[in-house]
């Protein structure tokens, strides 16, 4: 595998770079890096390209502030193209997209909201065998009695080491607090908003 990027091999010396997030695995974006770009994203561990249109170097987010933060460089088997692993601070496309490809880019977060209209179809559509819809039949009462006791569980593993207990019983207080907010007829996007609302004080 080769360990170097050979910026010789186009006439331009302009190299193609693609942009993935880190954590989703989306691709953001598709820039272009001159040498000194490349060095200079390097150093500072911040994607910066070579605006060709601007005939200059160009860090992403230099007027948003909605900066790529490189978490790996990876070069391809020619060495003729970057493909650079980021942690977005933002959306990335000018437009406001979240990528310039207009995907939304999420991730194993989203799998909260389909575990929410299951949820959501236990209550509406109960059956005999679902511990679920048994939890709605018993009222609010008794969710939240559930939801303390899973909190109460939840503290006791964080004060031990084995990190799989602790894992397995946040995932039950998770599951426990969906059930929670179902019966209270409250969206997990509304709670999602009070703390995007209170991250942007």
């Amino acid at each position: 595998m080769n360990t170097e990027i050979d910026f010789a091999k186009n006439p331009d010396h302009l190299i193609p770079a693609v942009i993935q997030d880190t954590e989703t695995g989306k691709v953001l974006m598709l820039g272009y890096m001159n040498e000194e770009a490349y060095e200079k994203t390097r150093r500072e561990n911040i994607v910066t390209f070579y605006s060709r249109s601007k005939q200059r170097l160009w860090t992403k987010g230099e007027t948003s502030n909605n900066f790529l933060h490189v978490r790996e460089i990876l070069f391809d088997c020619d060495g003729d193209t970057l493909l650079i692993k980021v942690q977005p601070a933002g959306p990335t496309c000018h437009t406001g997209a979240d990528t310039c490809f207009d995907e939304v880019n999420q991730g194993k977060g989203l799998f909260l909201n389909y575990l929410q209209g299951i949820i959501r179809d236990r209550k509406q559509n109960p059956t005999e065998k679902s511990y679920t819809s048994s939890l709605f039949r018993k009222g609010v009462n008794k969710i939240a009695q559930k939801v303390g006791e899973e909190a109460v569980e939840l503290v006791i593993e964080a004060k031990d080491t084995n990190d799989d207990l602790f894992k397995g019983e946040a995932a039950d207080l998770l599951y426990h607090y969906l059930i929670l907010l179902e019966q209270k007829n409250i969206d997990l996007d509304d709670v999602i908003a009070v703390l995007q609302q209170r991250h942007v004080k």
